[in-house]
């Protein structure tokens, strides 16, 4: 019987990382262009930040990372982004949005659930913790020593910021960082049952 997994080499390789940092530099370019429009609208896009507990709008949850309060805000937020977004990227496309669509959900819901009542939660900090939560500890589910040597790198560059975590700056969602790092971690966790999958997929049929 012929098996329907492709062999290895006839696979789409994942983008190296040249190719996916000049996609998550697209997606920023995206996110600078909505802030101008915000800025020149006085805050006409701030109305799709998330509010907590208000059902109606939920749906927040999924626009809420595109925008953000300032330029500064925006600018802190950039060069994280895409360096994390393209490591996390190198992976390939389905693992990207798998991971990506896991974060801004972990974030957001919990944004939504615990915020304080009457207030708008914006920007893609919460992105950020994901991406680094997911980069930090996926060789560790994956078995990847390369990975490994990667999350420790990361880690050295901006361990520090995970003390955005915790409640600590009037006016800076730590919920939002919380969720996101929560999603990351449970993308990590993903991305090493499938890698065991694939891995008993791929062994040779005995007969």
């Amino acid at each position: 019987m012929s098996s329907p997994y492709l062999p290895e080499s006839r696979r789409r390789e994942p983008p190296g990382f040249g190719e996916a940092l000049v996609t998550m530099l697209g997606v920023l370019a995206v996110m600078w262009v909505l802030e101008v429009v915000d800025q020149l609208s006085r805050g006409a896009l701030d109305g799709f930040g998330i509010e907590p507990r208000r059902l109606d709008d939920a749906w927040t949850i999924f626009t809420a990372p595109w925008l953000h309060a300032d330029f500064g805000h925006l600018a802190s937020n950039s060069v994280p982004l895409a360096v994390l977004g393209a490591l996390v990227l190198m992976d390939g496309w389905r693992r990207f949005l798998v991971t990506s669509l896991t974060v801004v959900v972990a974030s957001g819901a919990l944004v939504w659930l615990v915020s304080p009542a009457n207030s708008v939660t914006l920007g893609a900090s919460g992105v950020v913790f994901g991406f680094l939560l997911y980069v930090l500890l996926r060789g560790v589910f994956t078995r990847s020593p390369g990975q490994v040597a990667t999350g420790v790198v990361i880690f050295l560059l901006w361990g520090g910021i995970l003390w955005g975590v915790l409640p600590q700056q009037v006016g800076v969602s730590w919920q939002a960082h919380l969720g996101g790092a929560i999603g990351g971690v449970l993308a990590a966790v993903r991305a090493g049952d499938d890698r065991r999958e694939r891995r008993v997929l791929e062994q040779p049929a005995r007969w």
